[in-house]
């Protein structure tokens, strides 16, 4: 009897609790878990999208590492250089602006948050209006038409595709429109700090906005800079629209622009080796993983 009540109590005190989560816990289950697992089986497979999956063991991953040369020549290198530059620089931007926004009152603060953040609601329809028509290669380019009216060249350059500058393009579109969540995380972070911590380390000896920044205001704020820093991650593996956008081919011209989710695509969905795409897939959710570990391990609260 005594059991009986301890659960019917229970029941009542998380019984509601549970009952709001499952909704988010059955979605979470159908489109995330569901998901992953299939392409960790399929990874294992030959599957050609006509023919029933064929066992075929660590035959991908052995493949992908010794046998594809395209994926250790081009896409793994343009990956890395493009995550390093992009995932660090992109978060450090973002936090840049943040704080400079959090030092102006509230109403042109608002303006320009909606302004920095605007570039990543829109990023697909300005990439095809407006960064294609500022690098086009002809003489209407933006780009094109006034360094030939300034005299700095005679003929125009094919920008989107030529694999000297593509990586250079896709880089400053993507800092450009990475203005997101993560930024208006951290924006919110910093205003949640209470002006008590700044007196208090100025009556302690603080003297400079850089001493505030680092012993103030990124500590106050682990949450935030650790949700930042998984956003940026995240968003940084998954921008290889970007190239294929700009460029309008996939792959892209002499692989200059080449990611790990453009050699997913192109295998998965062009070539129909659904089984081989599903182990690229997997090495880039590892990929991610690890350096969502390394993010929390910096900026994880240590209560």
């Amino acid at each position: 009897m005594q059991i009986r009540t301890t659960f019917q109590t229970w029941l009542t005190k998380e019984g509601s609790a549970y009952a709001f989560l499952s909704p988010y816990a059955l979605l979470f289950t159908i489109f995330i878990v569901i998901p992953v697992l299939a392409a960790v089986l399929l990874s294992f497979t030959f599957f050609d999208a006509i023919q029933a999956p064929r066992f075929i063991g660590l035959g991908n991953y052995i493949s992908l590492l010794t046998a594809d040369d395209t994926f250790m020549k081009y896409v793994l290198p343009n990956t890395i250089q493009f995550a390093v530059i992009v995932g660090p620089g992109g978060y450090a931007l973002a936090f840049v602006l943040a704080w400079m926004l959090a030092q102006l009152p509230r109403l042109p603060r608002t303006i320009f948050a909606l302004i920095l953040y605007s570039p990543s609601m829109t990023a697909a329809v300005a990439m095809a209006v407006v960064w294609k028509s500022l690098f086009s290669g002809d003489q209407t380019g933006y780009l094109n038409s006034m360094l030939m009216g300034l005299g700095l060249m005679r003929e125009p350059i094919q920008w989107l595709q030529s694999p000297q500058y593509l990586m250079t393009i896709m880089i400053i579109v993507t800092l450009w429109s990475s203005m997101g969540i993560g930024f208006l995380a951290m924006l919110a972070g910093i205003l949640e700090i209470s002006p008590d911590l700044y007196e208090a380390a100025a009556i302690d000896g603080l003297s400079s906005r850089w001493q505030e920044i680092f012993f103030i205001t990124i500590p106050s704020m682990k949450p935030q800079m650790l949700f930042g820093a998984v956003m940026a991650l995240v968003g940084t593996f998954q921008a290889g629209a970007i190239g294929v956008t700009l460029s309008g081919t996939n792959p892209t011209p002499q692989y200059a622009g080449q990611l790990i989710v453009n050699h997913i695509e192109d295998y998965g969905f062009l070539r129909y080796e659904m089984g081989y795409a599903a182990a690229v897939s997997v090495v880039l959710l590892l990929m991610v993983l690890f350096f969502s570990r390394v993010a929390t391990r910096l900026f994880a609260s240590d209560t």
